[in-house]
């Protein structure tokens, strides 16, 4: 890990939002910022990033000095991930870069589009991936783990995409679903989108 824990969401104190991951802990500068390594205004999206020095950041990687340099844009350590922040400093987290789904325009990070999808009633578990589409660049795509008491059919798919919809932006919603007997996942549990990308 090349940054210990330097953005904290504390109910207790009143600095949580939810679905925003918290603020930047005191003593530490996280920003979000653009390819370039500017720090975006509220509201845009961009890479979430450490400033160095940082008493919890690391100094390099170990005899190469060509991945520590692609680790960060001057000063920014880049994290992977994908977010925006508020005039507050509260950011949201969407996505790994590699993970996040361009649609039409839009930015879209799996984790609310799957947070959405487990709450039906039908669903087990659910992955969201963006799959190459001519129109939009990218479109959303569900794979789908149903409860063990529920039948895959046709309406159904059309009934978990319409769920979402009518919950979350008409952007995210999956314009196509896969039901799959089980999600690829690592030994930690995370899910391997990649796998269903390719699948």
């Amino acid at each position: 890990t090349e940054c210990n824990a330097v953005i904290g969401s504390i109910g207790a104190l009143g600095v949580a939002r939810p679905g925003w991951i918290g603020k930047a802990v005191p003593g530490h500068r996280v920003a979000i910022i653009d390819a370039e390594g500017h720090v975006c205004p509220p509201g845009q999206t961009g890479q979430i990033a450490i400033a160095r020095p940082d008493p919890v950041m690391f100094l390099n990687y170990f005899n190469d000095p060509d991945a520590t340099a692609r680790k960060f844009i001057g000063d920014w350590m880049i994290t992977g991930d994908q977010g925006v922040a508020d005039a507050e400093g509260y950011i949201r987290f969407f996505g790994r870069d590699d993970d996040v789904i361009t649609s039409a325009g839009y930015r879209i990070g799996p984790g609310e589009i799957e947070d959405c999808l487990i709450r039906h009633p039908a669903v087990a578990l659910a992955a969201a991936v963006g799959v190459p589409d001519a129109l939009r660049t990218e479109i959303v795509k569900a794979f789908i783990v149903l409860k063990p008491d529920v039948a895959p059919s046709e309406s159904l798919k059309n009934d978990i995409a319409q769920f979402v919809r009518a919950r979350l932006s008409a952007h995210e919603y999956p314009r196509a679903v896969a039901f799959v007997p089980e999600l690829p996942m690592t030994t930690s549990g995370k899910i391997i989108r990649r796998a269903l990308r390719d699948a």
